[in-house]
């Protein structure tokens, strides 16, 4: 079956024409046609494609919104584009109606479009990535929403409630939904793949480190808890987001500000985490180069907080699941920053963690879907760089929600 994986954010759509087969009874992707990223949504922007079918090149684009982005990609498909037998889109939050992939209908693009309260940052991209789809495929082929949220229902209820009165959290459907599935997904199934492990019988916690951050604790295959909550702002320190807080903060600066809760909602979605800290950028990358040149102590407190708060989660997490086999980084800043990968696992010997330099140092760019290990080979938990490949659990997921329905 040939699948169009569409995974749009505010200002790009990534996406991948693969093939997916039924290889000893389970679904397998054999092949990458063309794979890329429209960025820049919203006026001049760049289409970066390559593949099978294509060598890598980068055009510059005019894509005003995602359904010019849509044409625009569907225009560089060429003669693929009619082979095109189902679409599948990436789309951050099901709420508790939704705890599969699921057909998209008009009846479950209005149920995605009136979550978008809980995911401001993310539902309305990904309508906007399914309409445009819409606007520019044939109707017969078929598109199915892959929820991050999904991967979470599995968690236990007391890790899924918060101790607020119950009759108000079930009129408003208040409780933990936890996000990144797809991402946590994939990175278990990357370890277990390449080391060759049964994820049934295996305690996992994995780290999903980039712009946005969360992590998971994996028992059986399965999500037990995750930082993520109600909506993706609950849980670690990230690029713009704050994590947790006290939530008497959101009233307190409401009233000392003189501004409306949503804005102080608005300041700690946008305007908080690394950025805030450092009053300088939420780019990891340059924070690091701004420590390493500059001896910029903000930049510097920023990262230590940012790599104390994963720590803190890490020791909780262990915790959970009564100890770990392993645990597994993945994410722009978990595949590609040894510095600080070294700093979370730092004076975690006493659960017996050790990290290999040399190891540690060297597991950065990694294929997606492969992984490195970085741990010591006498450490009692062993530490994995994962390269998530989202586009392939989209895909497969998609195929498997079609056959189904046929």
């Amino acid at each position: 079956m040939r699948i169009l994986v569409i995974n749009s954010g505010s200002s790009s759509v990534k996406f991948r024409l693969a093939e997916v087969e039924e290889e000893n009874g389970a679904l397998a992707t054999r092949l990458t046609l063309l794979e890329g990223a429209v960025k820049g949504i919203g006026g001049t922007g760049t289409l970066d494609v390559g593949g099978q079918q294509l060598n890598r090149s980068t055009l510059v684009v005019e894509a005003r919104d995602h359904t010019q982005a849509m044409r625009v990609l569907m225009s560089r498909l060429g003669d693929s584009r009619g082979s095109v037998q189902a679409v599948g889109h990436r789309v951050v939050h099901g709420g508790d109606r939704y705890v599969e992939s699921t057909l998209i209908t008009e009846a479950v693009e209005s149920g995605i479009e009136a979550l978008s309260d809980l995911a401001p940052l993310h539902n309305p991209a990904c309508l906007a990535g399914i309409r445009g789809a819409r606007a520019v495929l044939e109707p017969t082929v078929p598109m199915v929403a892959v929820f991050d949220t999904a991967f979470h229902r599995t968690m236990p209820e007391f890790a899924r409630h918060y101790a607020i009165p119950t009759d108000l959290a079930d009129r408003h459907h208040i409780r933990r939904y936890g996000f990144h599935g797809i991402a946590h997904a994939s990175l278990a199934n990357g370890y277990a793949v390449c080391t060759g492990t049964s994820l049934h019988q295996a305690r996992i916690i994995t780290l999903q480190l980039g712009n946005g951050c969360s992590v998971a604790a994996i028992a059986e295959g399965k999500s037990v808890e995750t930082s993520m909550g109600f909506t993706p702002l609950e849980g670690l320190v990230m690029g713009t987001r704050s994590g947790d807080i006290d939530p008497s903060i959101v009233s307190y600066l409401s009233e000392r500000e003189k501004v409306e809760p949503a804005e102080v909602e608005r300041w700690l979605n946008q305007r908080s985490g690394l950025l805030g800290l450092s009053g300088r950028s939420n780019d990891m990358r340059e924070l690091l180069r701004a420590v390493e040149q500059e001896g910029d102590q903000r930049a510097e407190f920023a990262v230590d907080l940012f790599c104390y708060r994963v720590r803190k989660y890490l020791g909780a997490y262990l915790a959970v699941l009564g100890g770990a086999d392993a645990i597994v980084f993945g994410g722009g800043i978990g595949e590609n920053a040894p510095e600080i990968r070294k700093r979370i696992c730092r004076n975690m010997e006493w659960c017996g963690l050790r990290i290999n330099a040399d190891l540690n140092r060297t597991a950065v760019g990694l294929r997606p879907g492969s992984a490195g290990k970085i741990s010591t080979d006498d450490s009692r938990v062993a530490v994995y760089v994962v390269a998530a490949d989202e586009e392939t659990w989209i895909a497969k997921e998609t195929a498997r929600c079609v056959r189904a329905i046929n």
